[in-house]
């Protein structure tokens, strides 16, 4: 079995910064992309940033300039360091990889989410 945990989410007034983390644990044989995604109260699940296991990242237009993701390998741990935060940011924030279990093949792991609120 294999668990993704969020951390790092809370409340920030416009400007501040938070730093998330998502730490991968269980059998896990290796792991692939790992992505960011959030979803504010009444919309859609919307793409933040994703990095590939080759340390390649795709940023959506939203984040672009203030967000950076990051990976630490030997950790199974992805990081999502966000800048200049906007109320517009206020959202729960989902950590989701790809993930390679011995006999079991690829499969795509979620976490619970951690909410970020961005208000003064």
């Amino acid at each position: 079995q294999v668990q993704l945990v969020e951390s790092g989410g809370g409340w920030v007034q416009p400007g501040g910064s938070l730093r998330l983390s998502c730490a991968a644990s269980g059998s896990i044989f290796s792991m692939n992309a790992m992505v960011w995604h959030r979803q504010a109260a009444g919309k859609e699940r919307e793409l933040v940033a994703g990095i590939n296991s080759d340390g390649s990242t795709n940023y959506a237009d939203s984040g672009k300039g203030r967000f950076t993701i990051s990976r630490d390998n030997a950790k199974n741990t992805v990081y999502l360091q966000m800048n200049s935060l906007k109320p517009e940011d206020t959202a729960v924030y989902y950590c989701s990889a790809d993930v390679t279990r011995r006999g079991f093949g690829r499969t795509i792991y979620w976490g619970q989410g951690t909410q970020v609120t961005v208000s003064s």
